[in-house]
């Protein structure tokens, strides 16, 4: 591999905003926050939007759409122009 052409890759914590979860991983994202982690090391913070913890799919909260009115409606709509 050719020296210096890879971008530095180091431990960094991963935040959510919405929720109080945040994970310990390695990137190349860097940031001039830091935080204080559980083994007492800091570490560069990145915040996110969503995450597992609080994207509504993983966490049973996904509304369900009702397609079965939109489909009776269909099936009414062109059952009446076969008529």
């Amino acid at each position: 591999m050719k020296a210096d052409i890879h971008p530095a890759y180091h431990p960094v914590v991963f935040q959510d905003a919405a929720s109080d979860f945040a994970f310990l991983t390695r990137s190349t994202m860097s940031s001039d926050e830091t935080i204080k982690w559980e083994d007492g090391n800091e570490y560069p913070v990145i915040k996110v939007d969503i995450s597992s913890a609080s994207h509504p799919f993983y966490t049973g909260k996904q509304k369900v759409m009702d397609a079965g009115g939109r489909i009776d409606k269909f099936k009414r709509r062109y059952a009446a122009g076969k008529k």
